[in-house]
């Protein structure tokens, strides 16, 4: 116990500690004097700390590399089983393979403690990347050894270093067989120089690793054995953070938690001054920055106060100013407010985050089987739960619209969207999406101005005609083509966003699976004309019943199925695609007809074909305008927005009546 006091006394005073770990582990132990388990480097007391973010393209190995730092800096016990990409913690996360959510660890490397902000790679995910930045002093890199910098490492790359982040970088994957670690790294320092690098930023020092097998290098010549080079140049090329703990103490919201027991919980890093549990704290509005009027402040008092450690938030009785902490005991809190002392209540600036470029129509579902599958129906329902989503999806933006069942929501990318749509439908709603459109702008002299995109697209050199091919007419410009050996190309486009819609199977499909396509959000550029659109038709139920194999096998001789027999259909459900431009109405519940006579060929098996598979993705790029998206926690089903066939017969009578008029 004595230790234990005089560990605590040593602490005490400490501006960059300031008794960050007073409490017990529930992963190290006791923090002062405590018995660490073997193979730990860390230490009870933090002299230092450091705040970095790791940043890359989709499956570069960013998450990998992330679980191999928390292992070697003895994050683990020795016999503790832990799952791979232990930081992708959500259900979505592991199915898709990607990190979605911006998420917080913490290690300890000797005295240091280093907050880790593991990031989304996806351009579509943007917005978390956009506000956990302003958290952190240096940005970790990290680029696959074969494939170079791709449109989302331009993307990510160009933020952190805009805001004046020192990068360290990490050419990852060097054990592949198709490892160039040489290529990407002269291509790395140029993209650092497109992107206008300060002299400080281009003296990044580069290392050469392995996040499977937990090494790293600076020197291909001796190959590494663990991690420690790359901690080492954490400590010492990442600067502190530069806040005076003593002066009056401010935090920018830069994300937020929930918990049930405390509600809503801010996250943020000590930009200046200190925080104790129980000390009265002001959140400021949004808003410019500078003092605030008395009359904006909202006061309350810190009721609990967390730290990151490890995977764990640890309680802690106080904190100062460069920790990432975490703040119970406000109900108004939103991302990019400012708390701050109550004396002091001067505003920090916002978090700048880009424009959405593409919205899509949330409607309350209406179908015939409306109501069956989902626990969340109703209108508000709906209403309430868009809403809430905006308080952490700070890329989003809901409005309503002329009708109170339908609520427009724009987001950057139809990835982007389109978990959003997963996420609400696991939670139990129901609801119909419309086709995606893009966001248009006006321009000089009246123009009309649409959002483009940087399209990459990696195919087998037998291919690549293929693709051309069908990009041309989506008004696609061919900016660059390199050719990498072994039979591969890599081509980058320009392309307007509305080209891209739908193009996914295509691309699939005239690559037969090889093909690796990414882009991401370039400019907003001129109108560029009518795009064509889908090129076939669908099949179009024309009563309620359920499928039956007898229909079905007559129907697949001239188009594509979407459902199984015994699958529930309803009239102006969409249920497979024609081989022709036209939209064709059908039986799909059509019985044999059974008679007293019978023969050797009259009862034989009908043979089917596996319907396609509808998912989310798939669904937002193949509809049309005149079309939904039913979206219930059991099934994704596709179908006309005017059900009855008479009605669209009408409806489209009168479209062309309009349009020769």
């Amino acid at each position: 116990m004595g230790m234990q006091n005089r560990c605590e006394s040593e602490l005490k005073g400490d501006p960059a500690a300031d008794l960050l770990l007073r409490a017990p582990h529930p992963i190290y132990g006791a923090p002062c004097g405590g018995t660490l388990r073997p193979g730990s480097v860390t230490t009870g007391r933090v002299v230092s700390i450091r705040n970095i973010a790791i940043i890359a393209h989709v499956d570069h190995g960013k998450t990998t590399l992330v679980d191999q730092m928390l292992r070697q800096a003895g994050a683990f016990r020795v016999n503790q089983k832990v799952e791979e990409r232990v930081m992708d913690s959500n259900p979505l996360e592991r199915e898709r393979g990607i990190t979605i959510l911006s998420k917080n660890t913490a290690v300890r490397w000797g005295e240091t403690k280093i907050n880790i902000v593991d990031t989304p790679g996806h351009a579509d995910f943007g917005g978390e990347v956009e506000r956990i930045l302003r958290m952190v002093d240096g940005v970790l890199l990290l680029v696959d050894a074969a494939e170079g910098p791709m449109p989302q490492t331009r993307f990510v790359t160009r933020k952190a270093l805009a805001l004046g982040l020192l990068p360290i970088v990490a050419i990852n994957k060097i054990d592949r067989a198709d490892a160039e670690p040489h290529r990407v790294h002269d291509e790395v320092l140029g993209l650092f120089i497109d992107l206008e690098a300060t002299s400080d930023q281009l003296d990044a020092p580069f290392f050469y690793t392995s996040s499977r097998a937990g090494t790293a290098t600076s020197d291909l010549e001796k190959p590494g054995t663990d991690l420690t080079p790359l901690f080492e140049s954490i400590l010492h090329h990442v600067p502190a953070p530069s806040g005076n703990p003593d002066q009056p103490f401010q935090m920018l919201i830069s994300t937020l938690d929930f918990s049930a027991y405390l509600g809503r919980m801010a996250i943020g890093r000590i930009e200046r001054g200190r925080v104790r549990v129980g000390d009265p704290v002001a959140l400021l509005p949004l808003g410019e920055t500078g003092f605030v009027a008395d009359e904006e402040i909202e006061g309350s008092r810190i009721t609990k106060l967390f730290t990151f450690d490890g995977l764990n938030k640890v309680e802690i009785d106080s904190s100062a100013a460069g920790d990432i902490v975490v703040l119970a005991g406000f109900e108004g809190i939103e991302i990019g407010k400012t708390l701050t002392d109550p004396d002091t209540p001067e505003r920090l600036a916002g978090i700048a985050v880009e424009e959405p470029t593409i919205s899509v129509d949330f409607i309350v579902n209406n179908s015939p089987f409306a109501g069956r599958d989902g626990k969340y129906v109703t209108s508000r329902q709906l209403r309430d739960r868009l809403f809430r989503e905006l308080e952490r999806n700070v890329a989003l933006k809901v409005e309503p619209t002329e009708s109170p069942d339908t609520h427009s929501v724009s987001g950057r990318g139809e990835l982007h969207l389109g978990i959003l749509m997963e996420t609400m439908r696991r939670e139990g709603y129901e609801f119909q999406v419309s086709r995606p459109r893009v966001i248009t702008k006006g321009g000089p002299d009246g123009q009309r101005l649409e959002p483009y995109e940087e399209l990459t697209v990696d195919v087998p050199e037998e291919y690549m005609g293929s693709v051309m091919e069908k990009l041309g007419p989506r008004r696609a410009e061919m900016a660059e083509m390199r050719n990498h050996g072994q039979g591969s190309v890599r081509i980058t486009f320009k392309i307007p966003a509305r080209g891209l819609f739908g193009y996914r199977s295509d691309f699939l499909t005239d690559t037969r699976g090889t093909g690796i396509m990414h882009h991401r959000f370039l400019e907003y550029g001129t109108w560029a004309g009518p795009l064509s659109g889908r090129k076939r038709g669908v099949l179009v139920a024309d009563r309620e019943g359920a499928a039956v194999a007898f229909a079905l096998g007559n129907l697949q001789e001239r188009a594509q199925m979407f459902v199984a027999p015994g699958a529930l259909v309803y009239e102006g459900m969409v249920v497979g695609e024609n081989s022709r431009p036209d939209d064709m109405d059908v039986n799909v519940s059509k019985e044999k007809k059974l008679t007293n006579m019978r023969t050797t060929a009259t009862d034989d098996n009908v043979l089917l074909e596996p319907p396609r598979q509808i998912t989310l993705e798939y669904a937002l790029e193949y509809i049309e305008e005149d079309e939904l998206i039913e979206v219930t926690p059991e099934s994704v089903r596709l179908r006309k927005r005017v059900l009855q066939s008479n009605d669209r017969k009408k409806a489209a009578r009168a479209a062309r009546v309009a349009d020769a008029s």
